[in-house]
């Protein structure tokens, strides 16, 4: 099938116009990650354990608060990502955070072959939320993480479920999951919303919105649809042993409209939605 650069070169265009939008609602965050701070969820805490000291690359880490929450559970950590000014950001937060982080501008297919020409390896490949879907080939996207990962070393990937995108708005079914695998991407002419503007609406309705106000981007943005057989079977066929495959019926963020708040920071089907997945997380281990 082969990485569809073409497509990927769209989508930067398209994650570039979002990023600053996205960041300007979230206000002084140097100043979170000086004071301890950090934007992991428990979920990916627990896939992680102890990463203390260990070497951590951190694939499409966007904007870098992930990177350096994991430079804050003690990692030596790289961030890699297609957006320039996602990782533009990252650089200005490690410094202003004065998080120690290593940020690369490359696209993913790009960057993991580059690495495994080089000598350098890795203890953990880490990469999470709405990170799959911009793959065009996991195979080889799954090939270049065993390629980097040292002996013994872990991938570790936690996302939102693929049945999410059988539902629509309403949460009625609107695709078969028959659907997902290798078939042709899903493009959207508008591009890359302002989704953290909607989950702030959403979780704190009536609240004024700080920054962008109603962002509109000119660039179209590509999806490619996988389900969890696809990451699986990818992962294994590239000589990875599979240690964890989890489903979460909920999600850390009120990603779908009219989702209700189960605990905290936990959020759930309407009333009269059945329970489903929401999000997966998924750890591999390479051999000795």
């Amino acid at each position: 099938m082969g990485a569809d650069k073409a497509l990927h070169e769209e989508n930067r265009r398209s994650w570039n116009a979002a990023t600053d939008a996205h960041n300007s609602h979230k206000g002084d965050q140097a100043t979170r990650y000086r004071q301890g701070g950090q934007t992991l969820h428990p979920e990916e805490r627990e896939l992680l354990g102890e990463i203390r000291g260990l070497d951590v690359v951190h694939l499409q880490c966007n904007s870098g608060q992930d990177t350096l929450s994991l430079a804050q559970m003690g990692a030596v950590v790289t961030g890699v990502d297609i957006s320039d000014t996602a990782i533009a950001f990252a650089c200005r937060l490690s410094e202003e955070a004065a998080v120690a982080a290593t940020f690369h501008r490359a696209d993913v297919y790009d960057w993991l072959e580059e690495t495994a020409l080089s000598d350098q390896r890795f203890d953990v490949v880490f990469c999470s939320y709405g990170a799959i879907c911009w793959l065009s080939d996991l195979s080889a996207w799954a090939r270049g993480i065993a390629a980097v990962l040292r002996p013994g070393g872990r991938f570790v990937v936690v996302d939102f479920h693929p049945v999410w995108l059988m539902l629509d708005d309403d949460w009625t079914l609107k695709a078969p999951y028959s659907r997902f695998g290798p078939a042709r991407p899903t493009t959207y002419p508008d591009g890359i919303g302002d989704y953290v503007a909607m989950e702030m609406q959403t979780t704190e309705p009536g609240k004024p919105l700080p920054g962008v106000q109603d962002f509109q981007n000119p660039h179209p943005v590509h999806e490619f649809a996988w389900g969890i057989g696809d990451i699986v079977t990818a992962l294994l066929d590239a000589g990875l042993l599979l240690t964890t495959l989890r489903e979460y019926p909920y999600t850390n963020s009120a990603h779908f409209p009219a989702m209700n708040v189960q605990g905290e920071g936990r959020f759930v089907p309407p009333e009269g939605v059945p329970a489903i997945p929401l999000m997966y997380g998924i750890t591999a281990r390479k051999g000795l």
